[in-house]
């Protein structure tokens, strides 16, 4: 079995971590892939003696059975163009903060690789989004939202938006998000969009700060083709797909529609999205007492 570690710099408290996770690795046997930018776990397992083979992109990792994400969710959504449509399963470790997508703790590690080698683990295919455009050649999928964002902070918006053809609204707003039923409990839920099921086969189109007060999260089938154009007024704008920012022109009109493929996200057998909800949103839990 091989296993790819996928992380980014953290901080030096987390290194017996590191070690612990490498030697537990090591002992199981499993062939250990790190991601060649991380340097610490590199210089960890050099300095244990441990085997490790290094990958750089999509390409280097087809050969992996599962990728663990150290970090917060952040980390999680960049492994995304890595893994891209292989199906490796991520699994998300989490040593950040709130941890929606990354949902196991550093303390469960051990627990987490029994998983792995005696095929436990439970999968939850995401559905994810695609951007259409021909001016922009990057990579071009998001797993929580793409965003539209103002680039002046004085500034406000105009945007069109057509649901498969039909004219919807025009937004007038510091910006637009359009999330998947992943990113229905991160961006859009800050801005007051609705929480989606994981299977919800939908996408929702929230507003950020509207100016008409009556505008709301509208929640579209993912069989949607969502088109956007910003108004040429406006100037330059910014384009969010997940944590990759670029800059785009207003005279591009660019449209949004589901991947042909998902990202495999995996979770221990005990846990479910409705037991994140719960934990991460600390439902039930009265701060009177």
């Amino acid at each position: 079995m091989e296993i790819a570690l996928y992380g980014k710099n953290i901080v030096n408290n987390h290194n017996s971590f590191l070690e612990k996770l490498l030697k537990h690795l090591n002992d199981l046997q499993v062939q250990i892939l790190i991601f060649e930018q991380w340097q610490t776990p590199i210089e960890t397992a050099k300095s244990l003696g441990i085997p490790y083979h290094v990958f750089s992109d999509y390409h280097h990792l087809q050969s992996a059975d599962y990728l663990l994400s150290i970090g917060g969710d952040g980390t999680l959504l960049d492994t995304l163009p890595l893994v891209h449509n292989t199906g490796i399963p991520v699994i998300g470790i989490n040593i950040g903060k709130l941890g929606f997508l990354s949902a196991v703790s550093r303390d469960e590690i051990e627990t987490v690789l029994d998983c792995i080698i005696h095929k436990k683990i439970m999968l939850e295919p995401r559905t994810l989004l695609e951007l259409i455009s021909d001016d922009y050649n990057g990579y071009k999928f998001a797993l929580n939202e793409i965003s539209i964002l103002k680039q002046l902070p004085a500034s406000m918006l105009s945007i069109k938006v057509n649901i498969d053809g039909e004219f919807l609204n025009n937004y007038w707003a510091d910006g637009l998000i359009v999330a998947t039923p992943t990113g229905s409990t991160a961006y859009s839920l800050s801005c007051g969009g609705p929480i989606l099921m994981p299977s919800s086969e939908n996408f929702v189109i929230t507003p950020i700060a509207t100016h008409n007060l009556t505008v709301r999260p509208v929640v579209v089938p993912d069989t949607s083709k969502i088109e956007i154009e910003v108004d040429k007024k406006t100037g330059s704008f910014l384009l969010g797909l997940d944590s990759r920012i670029i800059q785009f022109a207003t005279s591009k009109k660019i449209a949004l529609q589901r991947a042909d493929f998902k990202l495999n996200l995996g979770r221990l057998p005990d846990r479910n999205f409705c037991t994140t909800l719960r934990a991460k949103l600390t439902w039930g839990h009265d701060i009177r007492n």
